[in-house]
């Protein structure tokens, strides 16, 4: 602010709902001084297609991060700025959260999304079964990964919706994540190695419990690679729209002036062209026999069998079938014995340790299932041989119980 006067920035940055002393601290500069502009780097088409591109992906995220949290996400239109890597800590002065996401199909690069710890602290405890009022803001292990299981959902997402907008399969890696404390040197290796960085930054909004900003974080070269793939794509789609050809409007032959007519001599007129058109694309009308319905000619009739096949249980077979028969039994199968099972939640899974106990669906003492290639056929109870576990069937199921299962 100069002289009681609002800068554009200013103004840019109070319509974003920042504060004027969060903007002048952000602001970038070159490592020799000059202030770093993004309309020195990313043109304005760039600039509009990046934020458009983030504005589907994650507006689509805020929906999947919505069903995950319990909470009403708003996900706001995203702006487009320039980072020195050199003057991360100045842009990052307090501890945050960063997910790692590489893309592995349609596009070859990574993407580095910036959380602050506090935020990443209130989405763990929703994640796991919480009101997100009093979180731990000392994450634990569990906690990161309840937080990377957001992200990992938020990013399959927008994965799924950059497919759309690209015309083309876009999938991500499994997401990494990393407490990113640059003052002390914590997570610094998760940031690309390039010195310009193009910082995408989203207002998010949970619920009444934050308001605050995550960002997106890659490399220049990749950014444009992404408005690269979009220009082309959109390209092709005009280029493969078909062209409306416009009729062709034939125009008739000239008709040479007619002679003075002669009283003593008959003068034959040739009929105007048009007729001549019409006769020759006349076509007899569909009704032409008058309300009878068409004639169709008798179809011959099909001849319906029921299908015959062979039995394997027949014992006249030949030596050549048998032969064939026997070539299925070397055929090896995977024979699994079930204990039995359960279904637990990803609070439930996320809080299992060493020494934690998972109950079955099973009583003690009831038989465990035999399952051949994941089929049930059979039912037995276990024993032990020497050393090792077995098996003994008690009950082999039926024909009809087995096709049952098949189903």
């Amino acid at each position: 602010m100069s002289d009681g006067m609002l800068s554009q920035e200013e103004i840019e940055a109070l319509l974003r709902g920042e504060s004027l002393d969060d903007n002048d601290s952000a602001t970038e500069i070159t490592t020799d001084g000059t202030p770093l502009r993004v309309e020195d780097y990313l043109s304005s088409i760039e600039q509009d297609a990046l934020g458009e591109v983030g504005n589907i992906s994650f507006g689509s995220s805020a929906t999947a991060l919505s069903a995950l949290l319990g909470q009403k996400v708003d996900i706001t239109t995203p702006v487009v700025s320039m980072i020195n890597r050199n003057r991360l800590e100045e842009e990052f002065p307090q501890p945050y959260v960063a997910v790692q996401v590489e893309y592995t199909t349609g596009l070859s690069g990574m993407n580095l999304l910036v959380i602050k710890q506090s935020d990443a602290a209130i989405i763990a405890d929703l994640m796991l079964g919480g009101d997100g009022l009093h979180p731990n803001q000392d994450l634990s292990e569990i906690q990161l990964s309840a937080v990377q299981e957001a992200m990992n959902q938020m990013m399959g997402s927008a994965a799924t919706s950059m497919s759309t907008v690209f015309n083309k399969k876009v999938d991500i890696s499994p997401p990494t994540i990393d407490i990113l404390n640059i003052p002390q040197n914590e997570g610094n290796e998760r940031i690309p190695d390039e010195d310009l960085l193009v910082k995408v930054s989203f207002r998010l909004k949970i619920g009444e419990l934050i308001d605050s900003n995550l960002m997106q974080l890659f490399p220049l070269d990749f950014g444009k690679k992404i408005v690269k793939t979009l220009l082309n794509e959109e390209q092709e789609e005009s280029v493969s729209q078909p062209q409306v050809q416009q009729p062709v409007v034939q125009e008739a032959p000239p008709v040479a002036p007619q002679q003075p007519i002669s009283s003593q001599q008959p003068v034959y007129q040739q009929p105007p062209v048009y007729e001549q058109q019409a006769a020759t694309t006349y076509q007899e009308p569909a009704n032409y026999n008058y309300g009878m319905p068409p004639y169709q000619p008798p179809q011959q009739p099909v001849n319906v069998q029921q299908a015959q096949f062979a039995s394997f249980e027949n014992a006249n077979m030949t030596q050549h079938e048998a032969r064939n028969l026997n070539m299925l039994l070397d055929i090896p199968l995977q024979v699994t014995v079930e204990l039995g099972r359960t279904k637990h939640s990803v609070k439930e899974i996320l809080q299992l340790a060493s020494g934690s106990i998972i109950e079955l669906d099973k009583l003690a003492g009831e038989p465990v299932d035999i399952l051949v290639n994941s089929r049930l056929i059979a039912k037995g109870e276990v024993v032990v041989i020497d050393e090792n576990f077995g098996v003994r069937i008690t009950d082999i199921m039926s024909q009809s119980e087995r096709l049952n299962h098949l189903k």
